[in-house]
């Protein structure tokens, strides 16, 4: 069936989900597990090593295949077809977003203006994997010989958040006495206190920037580079223990860094789709180039899943309708991200980036304003901290927020019964949020315990907890190099399809670029000794001159 080409909220099948709205606004979801013994198995889909229960939803059979007729009406099969094989996706750049060929295998073949860009990826992995190599054993050090003990990775956004998801999520991986260090906030707390332990002598400065010049970044690498030089290093030196990945080699040989030591950024990669890019140099130095590619296998798997499995068995599909479904039919305002992993602990800051600068955005490709709700905000943390926290608001709040549980059915470290008490707060939880406590099951509870009847019926009501709050749970047999390369690529699927439905571009980040133009504007005038003219308002006016009195400028 093509494409409609009504705008979203005039297309049939978004009045079809409206009318399944209606019909299911007064059903309990635990009603529809009574009726139905075979919910929990329908709803469990499976692709590239991950699970996805998604049975505890305000769904029926009939809402799903709803949801997936908007999608085709959409384009989403088309639109998918053109993200793979390198077509101007991203169309305010009129670039292509190739993130997806960065984890393609060395024999398939993906063309950007007629070259095939696979050979130059493979060429870049064969490089990481020589610098791994060499490190390892000693042949790459520092300029006085000594080998490397601290990794130093300054970069900021993409360049920052997935590397440090993976390094942080393989952990039981690392392959030797390395240790990894990141840098982002132009705080100079962040790059004071990161240095202050570390041995000049010992440290490799990973400079990551796509342009060589976002300000947080060089900032932070020019801080580096000095504290380098004032604490025994010398010009000639800077190649020892400076490389950068970047698309700017001139402005980084001009750093100091040698061309040996400049891995490629390409104009096809998002930084918050670049992990999977030299961007990932920290994750392949700590956890090895193996153990790296079993990453980008584990994505390529996802990929293929993505590509070939029907709509209503596709995980990152059934993810995205699922929050279509809650953001624009159910009025939710956010959606709550929940590992219940400690390896897995910056998921929800990595995803963050990826979902809301991907699709926080108020227009359609074609510069028409929306009149529907898009990205929503994303947030979350480890799932037992969680519940002693914020829990509280999604059991009892008046805000519905729906949320994915991320769990592994075994762990890496099994103390005593630790895992099975976690696995049962995560089930906990999620059936909580579905089936909640009435109140006369509150009031039966509390004149079980002996409590008199004017009590009960002043606290019955306290009790109660709504439940009707939908949740998801990825499942995996454990977090490793291939399942932590799945979850990541299912979350850029998930995201792209959300774009699609609402015909945002998921590959631009104008709102940023407006911040980055503004703060340069600004800071000439914190830091000038002469006389500085208007910011353009009187409250940013205000502050400066606050600043510039507190710095005695």
């Amino acid at each position: 069936m093509p494409p409609s080409s009504a705008p979203l909220t005039q297309k049939p099948e978004w009045q079809a989900l409206l009318q399944q709205k209606s019909q299911l606004v007064n059903v309990a979801m635990r009603d529809l597990f009574h009726t139905d013994p075979q919910r929990a198995d329908r709803y469990l889909i499976t692709g590239a090593g991950l699970s996805l229960d998604f049975s505890r939803n305000r769904l029926t059979d009939e809402t799903l295949s709803a949801l997936t007729n908007l999608a085709t009406a959409c384009g989403l099969p088309q639109r998918i077809s053109d993200l793979f094989t390198g077509a101007t996706v991203n169309l305010t750049e009129n670039r292509p977003a190739l993130h997806t060929a960065l984890r393609q295998p060395a024999d398939s073949s993906v063309l950007v203006d007629g070259r095939d860009i696979i050979p130059e990826i493979h060429a870049t992995q064969a490089r990481m994997e020589q610098l791994d190599r060499d490190i390892q054993i000693g042949t790459q050090t520092g300029h006085t010989g000594r080998a490397f003990t601290d990794i130093v990775s300054i970069g900021i956004g993409g360049s920052f958040l997935g590397p440090k998801l993976a390094v942080e999520a393989l952990k039981p991986y690392w392959q030797s006495n390395l240790k990894c260090h990141f840098v982002a906030n132009i705080d100079g707390t962040d790059i004071a206190e990161t240095l202050k332990p570390l041995n000049p002598e010992t440290t490799l400065f990973l400079v990551q920037s796509k342009s060589f010049r976002t300000q947080e970044t060089l900032d932070n690498s020019l801080v580096a580079r000095e504290w380098f030089l004032t604490n025994g290093g010398n010009e000639n030196a800077i190649a020892s223990h400076f490389m950068a990945v970047t698309a700017n080699t001139d402005e980084a040989v001009r750093f100091g860094i040698h061309p040996d030591n400049i891995f490629p950024m390409w104009d096809w990669v998002g930084g918050r789709y670049s992990l999977w890019s030299a961007i990932g140099l920290p994750i392949a130095l700590m956890v090895g180039m193996d153990n790296f590619r079993a990453l980008l296998a584990g994505a390529h798997a996802m990929d293929c899943h993505f590509k070939e499995a029907p709509a209503e068995q596709n995980l990152p599909v059934v993810m995205a309708l699922l929050s279509i479904w809650y953001n624009n039919f159910w009025g939710a305002q956010s959606h709550a991200v929940l590992p219940y992993d400690e390896y897995l602990k910056h998921l929800p800051e990595h995803l963050q980036q990826l979902d809301m600068e991907s699709n926080g955005k108020k227009v359609t490709q074609r510069g028409i304003p929306v009149d529907y709700e898009t990205g929503p905000i994303l947030w979350g943390g480890v799932g037992a901290n969680g519940q002693h926290a914020y829990y509280q608001l999604i059991h009892q709040g008046t805000r519905l927020v729906p949320a994915d549980f991320v769990i592994p059915l075994t762990s890496h470290n099994q103390v005593a019964e630790h895992h099975a008490a976690l696995f049962a707060n995560c089930l906990s939880q999620a059936r909580a949020m579905m089936a909640g406590k009435t109140e006369a099951e509150a009031a039966q509870e509390l004149v079980d315990s002996g409590l008199d009847e004017a009590s009960t019926a002043a606290l019955a009501r306290h009790k109660a907890i709504p439940g009707n709050k939908p949740s998801n749970i990825l499942l995996m047999d454990k977090v490793t190099p291939e399942t932590l390369g799945a979850l990541v690529a299912l979350y850029e699927h998930r995201t792209f399809v959300q774009s699609v439905i609402w015909d945002v571009d998921c590959f631009d980040q104008w709102g940023v670029e407006l911040g980055k133009q503004m703060g340069n504007e600004i800071l000439p005038r914190l830091i000038d000794n002469g006389e500085v003219g208007s910011a353009g308002d009187s409250a940013t006016d205000n502050l400066v001159s606050l600043f510039r009195s507190a710095n005695r400028r």
